[in-house]
């Protein structure tokens, strides 16, 4: 009897092992989903991986300074010709997600990098408002607002 027990206890365990297995992990959470974003875009930019990192804007991607999607590769472009290396500090400031799809994000990024310049090395710091959206499973960024830390946003 008490093998019994014992097997259908452990058919139980490893039917329900397997049921949690075949399910997988859940998908994160949405705040959880734009940290995961926002690390991502570090390493891509980290890598100079410019497709990437424009990979990860919307096609429909505007803000307050005029740009559009192709700028911002453009700006891109220019800094990683100009950088020998590319090196991010990131601080992820507030995060506020509406329902499941918007997200407002406020980052501080400290950025240096060995650059051709006559000093060899540039580092800023920039305060970063952005905008972004969830479709077809997937976080773009819609809109930002950007300033050197202590400007002001725009």
């Amino acid at each position: 009897m008490r093998r019994s027990i014992t097997r259908i206890a452990h058919g139980l365990a490893a039917t329900l092992l397997l049921l949690v297995a075949a399910c997988g992990d859940p998908p994160p959470a949405p705040e959880q989903a734009v940290r995961e974003w926002v690390e991502r875009g570090e390493a891509l930019a980290e890598d100079k991986d410019r497709r990437a990192l424009v990979d990860m804007i919307a096609e429909a991607y505007t803000d307050g300074r005029g740009n559009t999607r192709d700028d911002i590769s453009d700006m891109f472009r220019a800094v990683f010709i100009g950088q020998k290396t590319v090196s991010l500090i990131v601080s992820i400031d507030d995060i506020e997600v509406y329902g499941d799809s918007a997200a407002q994000l406020s980052l501080t990024v400290g950025m240096a990098g060995l650059s051709n310049t006559r000093f060899g090395m540039n580092a800023d710091a920039y305060k970063f408002e952005m905008e972004l959206e969830q479709r077809d499973d997937e976080w773009l960024l819609y809109s930002a607002r950007w300033a050197p830390v202590g400007g002001d946003l725009r």
